[in-house]
């Protein structure tokens, strides 16, 4: 465990710390929220590949639930054919189900390292772990823009982080119903749980970041706010991109001639 930690420390930790220091020396003003911004940025443009990753599982997903409810109507009464023809079409269609959740959870380490080190730059705390070619600034001034203090809490970021959580919620799970034959399928007792614990989520999930995100420095909430946002409109941009519009489209194709046939 303790190799871990050094690990963690030596990675993710104390170059951020040190790339936030950094950026605190070196911006005009010395503006905290700046370089907040500035790393949020940064740390987005390194998870890029695995946010990329995890939307573009979830919409394989989406696109191939047709299929799947279609195999469930067909197969309701069949547990262990239906499990295995969903594998077949997993391995089909190449997409992996649990994919989505990876990326995710990798970002984790980076969350909790960013908490750290905006935990401890806001309180000028930890510069014994600054590299020698960054400057020691002795004391970081946690007023950002000349109104908000980041070292304590803000109900305004709070809330704008739980408004960017809830869209980005929302375009996720706000999805029409599968169709087939220009019928629209009608889940199962199981789905609709399902359905309706997904619909609650789209407001659990805000809720509960204004709650946190009240009872935490504002500079973390800045943070989440943004990166939120981020991701928001990555998921904008991949679901309605023309490429991914024109793949969706011919993999539809594909389906329905494999099916007529």
């Amino acid at each position: 465990m303790s190799y871990l930690i050094y690990v963690y420390n030596l990675i993710i930790y104390q170059p951020l710390f040190n790339f936030l220091v950094w950026l605190y020396n070196v911006i005009p003003g010395h503006d905290i929220g700046l370089s907040i911004i500035i790393l949020t940025l940064a740390v987005r443009l390194i998870l890029f590949p695995l946010y990329y990753q995890s939307i573009k599982s979830q919409k394989a997903l989406q696109d191939i639930q047709p299929k799947v409810e279609e195999l469930k109507k067909k197969l309701k009464d069949e547990k262990e054919k239906l499990a295995q023809e969903l594998m077949n079409l997993y391995k089909k269609d190449k997409v992996n189900p649990f994919s989505s959740c990876l990326p995710l959870l990798i970002q984790f380490p980076f969350l909790i390292a960013v908490y750290q080190v905006f935990r401890h730059g806001l309180q000028s705390q930890g510069f014994e772990i600054l590299y020698p070619f960054v400057a020691n600034p002795g004391l970081i001034n946690p007023i950002s823009f000349g109104i908000i203090n980041l070292a304590k809490p803000s109900y305004v970021l709070a809330i704008l982080a739980g408004l960017a959580q809830f869209w980005q919620t929302k375009m996720l799970m706000a999805k029409k119903p599968p169709v087939i034959d220009h019928k629209e399928i009608k889940g199962a007792g199981d789905e609709k749980a399902l359905a309706a614990m997904n619909k609650q989520m789209v407001y659990f999930m805000p809720i509960f970041t204004v709650i946190i995100g009240v009872s935490l420095p504002a500079g973390l909430s800045l943070y989440w706010f943004l990166t939120t946002l981020l991701m928001a409109v990555q998921q904008v941009w991949m679901f309605n991109h023309p490429s991914h519009k024109a793949t969706d489209g011919k993999e539809g194709e594909k389906g329905e001639s494999s099916n007529k046939g």
